[in-house]
């Protein structure tokens, strides 16, 4: 089956940003979650980046509130330890065809990453309508967006990718933006300190962020 548009545009919209979580310390996960959650920001995506990953995603899955997805989906291998862990959406640095043909097996969508409008198109035929773009920052960042807006005006945006709360405000003007994808709302000091009341108090800034 295609991308189910309206899963993801449910969990898309629940919050301005999703946090980008790269974490491998099964103790912070739990409270990490919550304290986003508790900050209004209940949509997380866990990077398939750190050996604990996999175990972190089922942890936080434990939290009430709380839609995880995978990040840094990258082959049909991890999309099924995905299912298993518990995660509600998978996100990719990319759309390869394989990859968005692998989505189709799946239970769960997947918002693929693009960095072009002829990746953005080949994404648009699998049937993809909401797509990741990254690395933001690095492409350009908002002016390509917004030029990306008229000729693919069907299609929805999530960036991410050297995004700040301002450089988000940016984003989020956007008529083509759903949401925008970042990190700097989990210092790492903060998550070495345990200090996950910081956590929470950027997250209830971010969260603050309004669609135009």
């Amino acid at each position: 089956m295609p991308q189910d548009a309206a899963a993801l545009r449910s969990m898309l919209s629940l919050a301005p940003v999703i946090p980008v979580i790269i974490l491998d310390d099964l103790d912070a996960a739990r409270p990490l979650a919550e304290a986003l959650v508790a900050g209004g920001l209940p949509v997380l995506e866990v990077t398939l980046r750190t050996p604990n990953a996999l175990r972190v995603i089922a942890e936080m899955a434990k939290v009430p509130g709380a839609v995880v997805g995978s990040g840094t989906v990258r082959s049909p291998l991890q999309m099924g330890h995905s299912v298993d862990a518990g995660c509600q959406f998978m996100v990719s640095p990319g759309a390869s065809p394989r990859l968005l043909e692998a989505a189709e097996d799946h239970p769960i969508p997947l918002l693929p990453g693009i960095a072009t409008p002829t990746e953005a198109m080949t994404a648009s035929e699998h049937g993809y309508s909401f797509l990741k773009f990254f690395p933001a920052e690095a492409l350009g960042g908002a002016p390509v967006l917004k030029a990306f807006a008229s000729p693919l005006a069907d299609i929805a945006f999530c960036p991410t990718g050297g995004i700040d709360l301002e450089k988000a405000r940016t984003y989020l003007a956007l008529p083509n933006v759903i949401c925008v994808g970042g990190s700097w709302i989990m210092p790492a000091d903060a998550i070495a300190a345990k200090d996950f009341g910081r956590i929470e108090r950027l997250a209830r800034e971010a969260a603050g962020l309004r669609k135009a």
